[in-house]
């Protein structure tokens, strides 16, 4: 049995109002992800600083991260939710209760759920996508005699997007103003790849985005069974007599 959390009034006194509803439900032993969803759909901030960490929910104006503000929601209950549960849903995207995607648009709403697809569609799949080039180009690279001299995150953006990483990463530091340097923080490189799917949506023609998105998703469907396999093998290894206990730990997209 989990024990109820302890409540730190320092830490919850500024809190906006979802974080403060969030951490009395989960105290007065409410469904904890009920909870969370409804406070997701009350969330109003969309970038906030707690502590030394900052939190970017919103990329691009368009883009809702609705994982991150579920990570920034659950450091207030100080273990009182299942690990495992919490786990599962920060790090994999899992849900712990079975819910489909129209019933996720209607607890966090429309508007939110437009901008988690553009997320989806637009740092998720974008990273995919990438991935899925660099894997082609190291297995060129492996049959060829001849190796070429520029890197391979060079390889990868110029295929994709036609330029070098660092070309398109100084047109994206000098749109936002960002100081220049080779450093750039988690939020602003996710911003960075949202900037990227939007750039290569405008330069490409409808047929070669659609081609690219169809080979991303295929990259983002071989890692969710990659991932199911070792959760299937893993439970396997803890169950008793050996048998299966059916369970999956996939990067969902939701």
């Amino acid at each position: 049995m989990t024990a109820p959390p302890k409540r730190s009034k320092k830490r919850l006194e500024d809190a906006p109002a979802p974080v403060v509803a969030f951490e009395r439900a989960v105290v007065k032993g409410k469904d904890w992800f009920g909870a969370l969803l409804k406070s997701v759909a009350q969330w109003e901030l969309t970038e906030e600083t707690v502590g030394e960490r900052h939190y970017r929910y919103l990329i691009g104006g368009e883009a809702f991260d609705w994982l991150l503000l579920a990570e920034r929601l659950c450091e207030v209950t100080d273990g009182a939710i299942p690990a495992g549960e919490r786990e599962a849903l920060l790090f994999f995207g899992r849900m712990p209760c079975e819910m489909d995607d129209d019933e996720f648009r209607h607890a966090i709403g429309d508007a939110k759920h437009r901008a988690h697809l553009n997320f989806v569609y637009g740092v998720m799949v974008e990273e995919a996508l990438q991935l899925t080039v660099e894997e082609e180009i190291l297995k060129q690279g492996f049959s060829s005699v001849w190796v070429r001299g520029e890197s391979g995150d060079d390889q990868v953006f110029e295929r994709i997007y036609g330029r070098t990483c660092d070309d398109l990463l100084s047109d994206f530091r000098a749109q936002r103003e960002l100081p220049p340097g080779d450093d750039l923080s988690y939020g602003d490189w996710r911003a960075f790849t949202y900037w990227l799917f939007k750039y290569r949506v405008s330069q490409s023609d409808p047929a070669r985005v659609a081609s690219d998105t169809r080979k991303a998703l295929a990259q983002v469907s071989r890692l969710e069974a990659a991932a199911r396999r070792r959760a299937e093998h893993a439970s396997a290894a803890q169950a008793p007599n050996g048998h299966v206990i059916e369970g999956e730990v996939v990067a969902h997209l939701r």
